[in-house]
């Protein structure tokens, strides 16, 4: 095997090698602008077929769930099937354009409303939006929807959002980009919302709660309906962050639990691509109370067409035309394909492989809320001296895997958040857990091993902190 580092475009050029010759320009040249030039543009000169190499080259390097197991907690990446991109590249799908207007496009609009349908059931909710382009920004849809909500009653002085401890770790930027203010409620020794806590802190300054169920930390909170009931009680809305959906589509439905926005990521629980910065989408539910402050359009069925229509008192657009339409297909073969059985099956298989690994490995790496997990459980990566959660991620990856997400939630000292999701099957799940145990005796016996790591990468361990602070962002020969 090659480790040594690939070689850049840049490093591979040389002057007067051509890739391809373009015929002669048979429509008056003009020339372009100035300002749009730059005086000096060294672009690397080089063959086809070099370029070809280098990038089938690097394409090689990659890790994707297409390749390898990826246990990374709370992002749940999960194989998404094949049968997704075919339907996805069907020719009515794939040559659509969004400006030719509903007439022309009742076969995706139709796809839509079906889809919204089918979420709408899974969650428990009267309606839904296809708008956001991923979980973050279904997220800021329902912080804007109850801060909507709230003006509309009257109750502009509601500018707080109660964000507990153990919610996902972008919930608390949510609420600051909506112009809330957050309060932190303190996770009790099981790891649950404290009840009394949550009590003290409604008041008529409350706007909401923001919630994860199951939680950061991989369990359920078996409390959900009074924690709904209190806030409720308080006037304030409850939102319900839906990147855990995982453990319970098919099994429970938020909107039952009292929950009256929720955003659920097409890319985690659905099965679409997942990581490279998108295309995604985070569907948005809302019960009867929130329903018509949903962004929009949404896709509605009217005397026998479909078309797309802005909700009365709607937050307005979040994306362009009618967002990661290809993601929505996929979204949507995935749901047909399973059915309601096979979604509950996908749920409790995830929560299986969670307990099996969780069983597999507690007893070396300890479980700070060592009740039975969902699809995810937290263990601790102090377990040697002068060995940290870093180590162990790095030392990972000399096994071939890729580490599981580290130092989140917070709230757990040296954190190693593993989710095996559904799609893994117990040859792996043991590979990965005998990986770990056989990292964790290097530890205790060798552990320069583990601050070295790793050690079979075309690179090395890296300054994380120094590049962090100190950025390199383009190329310097």
């Amino acid at each position: 095997m090659n480790l040594q580092p690939e070689k850049l475009a840049y490093e591979l050029s040389s002057p007067g090698r051509i890739g391809v010759v373009l015929p002669e320009c048979d429509v008056p040249v003009t020339a372009l602008p100035k300002d749009m030039l730059r005086d000096n543009l060294p672009l690397p000169e080089m063959d086809e077929l070099t370029v070809v190499r280098h990038f089938t080259r690097l394409s090689q390097k990659n890790f994707s769930i297409d390749t390898h197991y990826y246990p990374l907690g709370s992002c749940t990446m999960k194989y998404n099937p094949k049968i997704n991109e075919a339907t996805a590249a069907l020719p009515g799908w794939r040559n659509t354009h969004p400006l030719v207007g509903a007439e022309f496009s009742q076969g995706a609009i139709e796809l839509m409303f079906r889809l919204q349908k089918e979420l709408n059931l899974i969650g428990g909710f009267v309606a839904g939006s296809l708008q956001p382009a991923a979980g973050a920004q279904g997220e800021l849809a329902g912080v804007l929807m109850i801060r909507a909500a709230q003006v509309a009653r009257g109750q502009s002085q509601r500018t707080k959002m109660i964000v507990p401890d153990s919610a996902h770790g972008t919930n608390p930027a949510t609420c600051t980009m909506a112009g809330m203010s957050v309060v932190q409620l303190t996770s009790d020794a099981d790891g649950a919302i404290d009840l009394e806590a949550l009590k003290a802190a409604c008041d008529d300054t409350v706007a909401g709660i923001m919630i994860t169920n199951p939680s950061t930390i991989g369990v359920f909170e078996r409390n959900m309906k009074e924690i709904a009931d209190i806030v409720h009680a308080a006037g304030g809305l409850v939102y319900g962050d839906g990147a855990n959906m995982n453990a319970i589509a098919g099994i429970v439905r938020p909107g039952d639990l009292g929950i009256d926005v929720m955003h659920y990521n097409l890319h985690k629980t659905f099965s679409t691509p997942h990581g490279g910065g998108g295309p995604g989408v985070g569907y948005v539910g809302a019960a009867p109370s929130l329903a018509e402050f949903l962004p929009g359009p949404i896709a509605v069925q009217e005397n026998g067409k479909y078309l797309m229509r802005m909700p009365k008192q709607s937050i307005g657009r979040l994306k362009a035309f009618y967002g990661n339409f290809a993601v929505l297909v996929r979204a949507y073969t995935y749901v047909r394909m399973l059915g309601e059985g096979g979604l509950r099956k996908m749920s409790e298989n995830a929560v299986l492989n969670a307990n099996y690994l969780k069983a597999r490995l507690e007893k070396t790496y300890p479980v700070k809320y060592p009740r039975r997990c969902m699809h995810e459980f937290v263990a601790m990566g102090n377990i040697a001296e002068g060995v940290h959660t870093l180590d162990i991620a790095k030392r990972l990856i000399d096994y071939g895997f890729h580490p599981p997400t580290i130092y989140f939630p917070l709230i757990v000292p040296e954190a190693l958040m593993i989710e095996p999701t559904e799609t893994e099957n117990l040859e792996t799940l043991d590979a990965f857990a005998d990986a770990m145990l056989k990292i964790a005796e290097e530890a205790k016996t060798n552990p320069q091993l583990l601050h070295d790591a790793p050690h079979d990468t075309p690179v090395g361990r890296l300054d994380e902190v120094g590049a962090a602070r100190n950025p390199v962002l383009c190329y310097r020969s």
